[in-house]
């Protein structure tokens, strides 16, 4: 084995998941060509490398690198150049040259152990001198630590994250419990966590990790099925699955930590009608909070002295329009009520009665604020009704001043707004929708606007179906279309399919058109000719204004097969492109993309120069710009934020040329391709189907079998999520007196 001495003269290429580099190291003036997994590693930095020189038929001789640690530079020369690589915020190559000359080949450890002299440098400061120790300690501090965590087989994005959350105290943490990261870091789940703890050898049946198999039973149960509880039975049986003990043997084991962890505080015990719900204690919050705040709006709506007929006709007329029965005892209920819920499928009038409402209120100089969970959502409300919606996040202000996210309107600093209109809703998570709630003002009312047949939330919960189910609150249901022209099939076959009817397949009509096929090759081949020629031609938009919807992630035409394929045909790549490697991603200019988690501390600027932080699940936007060097890149967003993604955010985005049908829930694009072939019968489900249908404004065109599709129409099956929340209102109102 040999050893290879040298600084970094380029990253020629970079996988920012495994760490995985192509690199130009300049080795006593030979550049040497070196290929293997390295640390976090910049141009300028001085490497140590062990390995053995290989020749690759295609690119010559390189070292192929089986260790890599980085080391102080042994000259002045190389010393000069770290110091200038743009690691050290200010160090150009002037005042690296400053530092070299007076120090010499002890300008390294002087910074690290003495960096009070550094102010002695011509042009340096006593507190620029502090800065660049600091920089160099951390960025030491670092490259230690992710050698260390990438011993356990932890990608390079993971530890990034780890190092990010804990700093230098990362191996201190680690080494006593490793089970803390799955409750601190995004991205280390219980396997992971689990998989080091046996390699340092921690006990099997250490309380440390049952307690955490505990915690992952219970967030996975949310994260997947979206429940915001388990019953006992059912928690002590998936964890000692999990851990694979028999639960014969140690299920008192398990029942003993569960109540520990009541007693830390990390989980709650409910009794429901004489069964004992177990829930996380985040959950149990956001639940039981949410009942406390709809029993308060109920008790404390303001009455407001309204000539309602005479106001509502006035409306009539200047909008040229003439409403349902039904929409005006709608309105009329969301004056009255504190809190109010308007539900009907598309086309039935729920926009221009929010369109009346605020024509109302205003008369009575009121101040009325529209928001939904997604920017998308938020675009199209502010379209529809003219007036200015925001995200719910934006609305509340969400701030991480302090390195914690908080929101700055909230219960002790509550929205300056007489009535809060939400729509969308049934997107809305518990977590959000509680944050809401609690800042909306004393005697305020809370509008609540969506469509009770759409999928559930992607986040754990049921926010508009329990409110729904409970029976306390006003619900005014809409059912007559208004909404169609007489050759439009979109919103005609939605309610036919939610009806359980089979939608008319007329491929004469101008905007709903299904094209028969069983063969899974020509679905993939004809939705790729549909978004780059046929769909463009035919309604005269740009490929950027369609989007494949699939019920399902594998398979031939599963979203991550065909985004593969969209990518080949769509954006292939080019000499004037960047390109960035992550796991199995490959991202360029140009990509669409779409981002999976919530991640509140990410930061934005929109091009109106406002600025905040935040970027959710669902969220759709394009990449522009890639800087391969230092791995980043910039997505801008429908709703026109730009957010710079560092390699440790690499796995928070997909590409998103399709994207998932529940992933695509409050959006609506101007046409959407659905993707039917067949799948689990739990998934492929009449409201799957509905609720893909209702994502298209003017075109809409399923690829598939004639039989999938009637086999979903007929597929009422609707997942039960357990959730509590209806009867905490429940609770909330008897209490209350209501």
């Amino acid at each position: 084995m040999e050893i290879v001495k040298g600084y970094v003269e380029e990253v020629v290429f970079r996988n920012v998941d495994n760490g995985y580099c192509v690199i130009y190291v300049n080795s006593d003036d030979t550049l040497v060509t070196a290929v293997g997994n390295f640390p976090p590693i910049e141009e300028g930095e001085y490497l140590e490398m062990k390995g053995n020189f290989v020749l690759n038929s295609k690119f010559g001789e390189q070292f192929n690198v089986s260790e890599c640690k980085t080391v102080s530079p042994d000259s002045l020369e190389s010393i000069c150049r770290y110091l200038s690589s743009g690691l050290f915020y200010g160090v150009g190559e002037v005042t690296a040259k400053n530092i070299v000359d007076t120090f010499g080949l002890a300008s390294l450890e002087v910074i690290e152990k003495e960096p009070n002299k550094i102010a002695q440098v011509k042009g340096l400061s006593l507190k620029k001198a502090m800065a660049i120790h600091e920089a160099y300690i951390i960025h030491k501090e670092q490259q230690a630590t992710i050698l260390y965590l990438q011993n356990f087989e932890i990608s390079l994005n993971l530890a990034l994250k780890i190092y990010k959350r804990y700093g230098d105290g990362t191996r201190r943490i680690v080494e006593k419990n490793p089970y803390q990261m799955v409750e601190d870091v995004d991205g280390v789940g219980f396997i992971t966590a689990d998989k080091i703890a046996i390699n340092m050898g921690f006990d099997r049946f250490s309380r440390f990790r049952i307690s955490a198999a505990i915690g992952h039973v219970l967030q996975e149960s949310a994260n997947k099925n979206g429940h915001t509880y388990l019953p006992r039975e059912e928690l002590v049986r998936e964890v000692c699955r999990l851990l694979r003990m028999e639960q014969d043997e140690y299920g008192f084991t398990v029942e003993s930590i569960i109540l520990d962890n009541v007693v830390m505080g990390k989980i709650v015990i409910v009794d429901q009608k004489g069964e004992e719900c177990i829930m996380l204690t985040g959950m149990y919050k956001n639940e039981n909070g949410i009942a406390q705040c709809v029993a308060n709006m109920l008790a404390a709506a303001t009455p407001i002295d309204l000539n309602l007929d005479a106001d509502i006709e006035d409306f009539q007329k200047s909008h040229g329009i003439s409403l349902h029965d039904g929409q005006i005892n709608a309105v009329k209920n969301c004056v009255k009520y504190g809190i109010n819920v308007i539900t009907g499928g598309p086309g039935t009038g729920k926009t221009t009665i929010i369109k009346c409402i605020i024509y109302l209120l205003k008369k009575q100089y009121m101040k009325v604020m529209l928001c939904a969970p997604t920017g998308r959502a938020a675009k199209r409300l502010a379209e529809a009704t003219g007036e200015d919606a925001k995200t719910i996040h934006r609305l509340l202000d969400l701030d991480f001043t302090g390195g914690k996210g908080h929101f700055n309107f909230n219960e002790d600093t509550r929205l300056n707004a007489d009535v809060v209109i939400v729509d969308e809703v049934s997107m809305c998570d518990e977590y959000v929708f509680y944050a809401l709630a609690r800042a909306v003002k004393r005697g305020a009312r809370l509008i609540l606007v969506g469509d009770k047949d759409q999928l559930p939330s992607v986040g754990a919960g049921n926010i508009l179906g329990d409110i729904i189910e409970c029976g306390l609150i006003p619900v005014n249901y809409l059912t007559q279309i208004y909404r169609q022209s007489d050759d439009s099939l979109i919103i005609e076959n939605a309610h036919k399919v939610n009806n359980g009817v089979m939608p008319t397949i007329d491929n004469r009509s101008k905007d709903f058109f299904f094209d028969s096929q069983t063969d899974t090759q020509t679905i993939l081949k004809n939705c790729i000719e549909l978004t780059t020629k046929r769909l463009p031609a035919f309604a005269k938009i740009s490929p950027r204004d369609i989007q494949v919807l699939c019920p399902t992630k594998k398979g031939l035409v599963g979203v991550e097969n065909i985004n593969v394929e969209m990518q080949k045909a769509i954006n292939p790549p080019s000499h004037d492109k960047g390109e960035i490697r992550s796991g199995n991603n490959i991202f360029r200019v140009g990509d669409k993309i779409i981002h999976t988690v919530n991640n509140y501390q990410m930061e934005w600027l929109s091009s109106d120069g406002i600025s905040g932080s935040g970027v959710f699940n669902g969220d759709i936007g394009y990449i522009i710009e890639i800087n391969k060097s230092q791995p980043s890149m910039k997505v801008e967003f429908d709703d026109g934020k730009v957010a710079t993604y560092r390699h440790e955010n690499f796995d928070e985005i997909s590409l998103a040329y399709a994207i998932s049908i529940h992933k695509s829930q409050g959006s609506e694009f101007p046409a959407v391709i659905i993707t039917v072939s067949g799948g689990n019968p739990f998934l492929m489900t009449r409201n799957l189907l509905y609720t893909a249908i209702t994502r298209a404004k003017s075109a809409v065109v399923i690829e598939g079998s004639k039989e999938c599709v009637a086999k979903m129409v007929k597929n009422n099956y609707t997942a039960k999520r357990n959730t509590l929340l209806t009867q905490f209102i429940a609770d909330a109102c008897k209490k209350a007196g209501i």
